[in-house]
C-alpha cells in the first residue's frame, strides 16, 4: 500500500485494550479518562480478520499495543490467531513489563517473536512515583523475555530532553550489561502535537512513517497525532484501511489527548 506522499504502508499497531495496570505521569492525565466498556472492544476474531485483510493488502508487520496488552483476558490466543495469519513475518508487543514474567514463555510458545518493555530508571523510588509501580516487576518481566527466548527485548525509556540525563544513562547502562537495546523517546506534549524523532528508533519521523493504527474500539487511524479515523464496523476492514492509508498526513498534528489510550502509542 502507498499513501498519497509515496510511503509504503506495511505496518499496524493494533490496541486491545485502553486499560492498564500503572499510570505514568506523561501517558495518562489524572482526570477526563472514559474507559470502554467490553462490549465495545473488537474481539480477538474481530481484531484477526482486521489484520488477516491488512496482510492481503500489504501489511507484513504487527506489533499489540494497549494500554497495557496484558491486562487483556487471554491475550495468548489473540497472539496464536496473528501468528498464524499468511504474510505476517514480523509480531511483537509494547508492554510495561509488570506481567510480563508470568506468560513470557507461553507468549512465546504462541507465535511471539519478539517485545519492547518500558523501563525510563533503575531507581524503584522514581519508578514508583512516574508509574505507580514496582520496578522489581518490570526487571523480572525482562529477565523473564529474555529466557523465553523473546529476541529481540528492547527498552523504551522517556526522558524529558536527551538520553544524557541520569536516569536515561543508568537505562542505557543496564541495556549494555545485558546486551539489550534501548530507545529514548523524548516526552511529548499531545496537545499542541509536538514530537521528537526515537533515539535508536523509527518513531517520529514522519517522512518514513509505515504505519497504521488499529484502536482497541475498531477505529483504523493513520497517525497518532489525529483524531480522523474509519471504523472496521463501519467501513469493513479493507474500507478502513484503504480510507485510513488515503487519509495519512503528511505530518503529525494535535490530536485529543484523550483518545490516545484506545488508539495505542
Amino acid at each position: 500500500m502507498k499513501d498519497g506522499f509515496g510511503r509504503t504502508i506495511n505496518y499496524l499497531r493494533v490496541s486491545v485494550t485502553d486499560r492498564c495496570n500503572l499510570r505514568c505521569q506523561y501517558c495518562l492525565p489524572q482526570e477526563g479518562i472514559s474507559w470502554l466498556e467490553p462490549g465495545q472492544l473488537l474481539s480477538y476474531e474481530e481484531i484477526a480478520g482486521v489484520v488477516r485483510v491488512g496482510s492481503e493488502m500489504g501489511i507484513s508487520k504487527v506489533r499489540i499495543t494497549g494500554g497495557e496488552p496484558l491486562v487483556r483476558r487471554n491475550i495468548v490466543s489473540l497472539v496464536v490467531m496473528l501468528a498464524a495469519t499468511p504474510g505476517i513475518n514480523d509480531l511483537s508487543l509494547s508492554t510495561n513489563g509488570v506481567l510480563l514474567a508470568q506468560h513470557a514463555r507461553e507468549l512465546t510458545a504462541a507465535g511471539l517473536q519478539r517485545v519492547n518493555v518500558s523501563l525510563d530508571t533503575l531507581d524503584p523510588a522514581v519508578y514508583r512515583r512516574i508509574t505507580g509501580g514496582e520496578l522489581e516487576q518490570a526487571l523480572a518481566g525482562i529477565a523473564a523475555a529474555r529466557s523465553a527466548g523473546l529476541n529481540p527485548v528492547n527498552l523504551n525509556c522517556v526522558v524529558t530532553e536527551s538520553s544524557d540525563e541520569p536516569d536515561a544513562r543508568s537505562v542505557a547502562q543496564f541495556a549494555r550489561e545485558q546486551g539489550l537495546v534501548v530507545r529514548f523517546i523524548r516526552r511529548m506534549s499531545l496537545r499542541a502535537g509536538t514530537f521528537s524523532i526515537v533515539e535508536n528508533g523509527s518513531g517520529g519521523d514522519c517522512p518514513r512513517c509505515n504505519r497504521l493504527r488499529l484502536s482497541c474500539a475498531g477505529v483504523v487511524r493513520p497517525c497518532l497525532f489525529s483524531d480522523l479515523g474509519f471504523s472496521v464496523r463501519e467501513y469493513g476492514a479493507r474500507g478502513a484501511l484503504e480510507r485510513a492509508v488515503q487519509a495519512k498526513p503528511r505530518r503529525g498534528a494535535p490530536c485529543n489527548l484523550s483518545t490516545i489510550g484506545a488508539i495505542g502509542g
